[in-house]
């Protein structure tokens, strides 16, 4: 895995892809830090990544694009599949240099906090607790992308995938505000997300009859829960909205709150997304 690491985390340098996320990433910083912190008057730290937080749709999918999708592409995965190496240990090794690349600018801003300690009183435990949620936070997103990356041979593609899922899930806390809280649109809803559930099994497996179970283990039950207690499902997608929320859970940290249950959420999606990520890969090794 420590080759796959250095050799990655190298790539990011030569290509210019790393500088680029780095610069975007404390541009940002640097612009919303003056004008929230500096021109506003506040030395809240942890304000200022809330509004950085938006930043991440637009500069994971450059960091990720090529991860998988390059490999894919340019049939150099042949090559790594040759080597003694385990699957985990190429998607391990890609991960950890994109969390290594994002260290960097994450590093850099965490001297900010002292900075504004010059200027008022700053609660360095709030700042630097919400540093580290908006750390796990990129790496959750860096894992969903890198599966996005997995999905397809073109960089341009795998950006636009990771693009528009950092957008729905940024965008999840408004769009479950759109969605009636009947029992029967929860209902519905429900059995949406089951069929695509199905279809990604499908996907990652190619076999019909595994994803029409997958299906009827998630929509059989639903079916019966909501026959025999509908009142159940009144408001219930738009409380597993905000549960699986990986921007609203962000915002605890924002106010101050260490929510150690968001630590192990985004620890958690994190684990998951690259386990899919592997099972991508090695259905690709086997092809």
């Amino acid at each position: 895995m420590s080759a796959i690491f250095k050799k990655e985390f190298k790539s990011y340098f030569t290509n210019m892809s790393g500088y680029v996320f780095m610069a975007f990433l404390l541009l940002f910083a640097g612009i919303y830090v003056t004008a929230v912190n500096l021109k506003g008057g506040y030395a809240a730290f942890e304000i200022t990544l809330s509004s950085m937080s938006m930043v991440f749709l637009f500069v994971i999918p450059i960091l990720t694009m090529r991860s998988i999708a390059e490999e894919r592409h340019s049939r150099t995965d042949q090559l790594l599949f040759s080597l003694p190496l385990r699957v985990s240990d190429i998607v391990l090794g890609k991960f950890f240099a994109m969390l290594a690349v994002l260290l960097i600018p994450v590093a850099v801003m965490s001297v900010y906090p002292l900075i504004l300690s010059v200027f008022g009183t700053v609660n360095f435990a709030a700042s630097y607790g919400a540093l580290l949620a908006f750390f796990l936070l990129g790496g959750a997103l860096i894992a969903i992308c890198m599966f996005m990356s997995a999905l397809t041979e073109s960089q341009i593609i795998a950006a636009v995938l990771s693009f528009g899922v950092l957008l729905a899930a940024y965008l999840m806390a408004g769009i479950a505000t759109l969605i009636p809280t009947t029992a029967m649109a929860s209902f519905l809803c429900l059995i949406v997300v089951s069929l695509l559930l199905a279809a990604a099994v499908w996907g990652l497996t190619r076999n019909p009859v595994i994803a029409v179970i997958a299906a009827a283990v998630c929509i059989l039950p639903l079916s019966a829960l909501y026959y025999f207690r509908a009142e159940l499902f009144v408001g219930l997608f738009q409380k597993i909205l905000d549960v699986v929320s990986l921007f609203t859970r962000f915002e605890n940290f924002i106010y101050g709150i260490f929510d150690v249950g968001a630590i192990v959420y985004y620890l958690s999606v994190t684990v998951f997304f690259l386990f899919l990520t592997a099972q991508s890969v090695e259905k690709r090794r086997w092809s």
